[in-house]
């Protein structure tokens, strides 16, 4: 059901990957269509966050390679891949005692240098940052003060102020109510269309990955089981046979895209 799409500049070979003697995935091959939104989908401990960071350079292949241009991942500066691959991980800690302010400009580490230090456009694009992610109205408070979803949403600005052309992130929507969510995921769709970013994002939410997505891979135990356009893919049938949720799937009345409606639970006669 679907294909790989042609290789673009990240993409994996043969990929296993594992932690310790588990093993996650086994033979993987995944491409990243260039330009793309891509949304991987799947149940718990399917390896979705575990084949992000191996395609981040946070996890190195048991075997297979990760190429992001050609090369592979671990054998490039991890500063010059840093200033064209940006990641949002799953959990991150901020030290004690930053402000935001601090913290989102740390993401302009990797354009420093012997020749370049921090400049006015650094400035400029920490404070765009900070306004696209709405906590600019926080710049001088510590991060450790904030609540949780003001803290991701600090994060979020720090990845974007690194200015990659393509962004990874790992759940970007963790501890957040589902207004911010979905002004989290605007920003995420405003990021790939307006500047033309290639986005890579793990969600739980299947309807918010049909919505948001252009390319959609969907796991299951380590394989992949569909990808391509969501409207392309998302039946029932995936539905069932990934998560092993009976369901419909209709047109969300707001975008068109597939909408999962999960079957109702039997009532038992009274």
């Amino acid at each position: 059901m679907g294909g790989p799409p042609t290789t673009g500049r990240l993409h994996g070979e043969g990929l296993t990957l594992a932690y310790d003697q588990r093993v996650i995935a086994a033979g993987l091959d995944v491409a990243v269509p260039d330009g793309s939104f891509t949304v991987i989908v799947g149940p718990n401990a399917c390896g979705k966050s575990t084949l992000l960071r191996a395609l981040a350079r946070m996890l190195r292949p048991r075997a297979g390679h990760v190429l992001l241009d050609g090369h592979d991942l671990h054998t490039r500066p991890a500063k010059q891949v840093a200033r064209t691959l940006g990641l949002l991980p799953q959990s991150s800690i901020a030290p004690d005692g930053i402000t935001v302010a601090d913290l989102v400009a740390r993401g302009r580490y990797p354009h420093q240098g012997l020749l370049r230090q921090w400049s006015r456009d650094d400035e400029r694009i920490v404070a765009e940052s900070m306004a696209a992610t709405g906590v600019a109205a926080l710049a001088d408070r510590f991060v450790d003060e904030l609540s949780g979803g003001q803290r991701q949403r600090v994060w979020i600005a720090m990845a974007i102020a690194q200015r990659t052309p393509i962004l990874l992130l790992d759940e970007p929507t963790t501890y957040l109510d589902i207004q911010h969510q979905i002004d989290v995921l605007d920003l995420c769709a405003e990021l790939h269309e307006e500047q033309g970013r290639t986005l890579v994002a793990v969600l739980h939410d299947l309807n918010h990955a049909a919505r948001y997505a252009t390319h959609l891979i969907a796991l299951r135990e380590g394989r992949i089981v569909a990808e391509g356009a969501p409207g392309d893919i998302v039946t029932a049938a995936l539905v069932e046979e990934v998560f092993g949720l009976r369901c419909q799937v209709i047109d969300d009345p707001e975008t068109g895209t597939p909408l999962v409606v999960p079957a109702a639970r039997r009532r038992t006669a009274v």
